[in-house]
C-alpha cells in the first residue's frame, strides 16, 4: 500500500472483483454458500489463473507469466 489517497492502491483487486462478478456471479445463482464458494474456487483455479489473459501481464495468463518469470 502506498500513501493515503492514492487511487491505484486497490485497482488490481477492484478489477478482479468486477471481472468475477461479470463472468461468474451475475450469471448464476446457488442454493447454498458452500456451492457459491466451490464455484468461485473452481473459477479461479480452473479458468482465471491458468487461462484468462491479463493486460498487465503482457496478455499472458497468471500461470504462464509465473512460468516465464521463474
Amino acid at each position: 500500500m502506498s500513501g493515503k489517497g492514492n487511487c491505484y492502491d486497490n485497482a488490481a483487486v477492484e478489477t478482479f472483483f468486477k471481472t468475477i462478478e461479470a463472468e461468474l456471479i451475475w450469471r448464476d445463482s446457488w442454493k447454498t454458500r458452500r456451492q457459491a464458494e466451490m464455484a468461485i474456487s473452481e473459477y479461479i483455479k480452473g479458468f482465471y489463473n491458468p487461462r484468462r489473459r491479463h493486460s498487465t501481464l503482457g496478455w499472458k495468463s497468471p500461470a504462464a507469466f509465473e512460468r516465464k518469470v521463474a
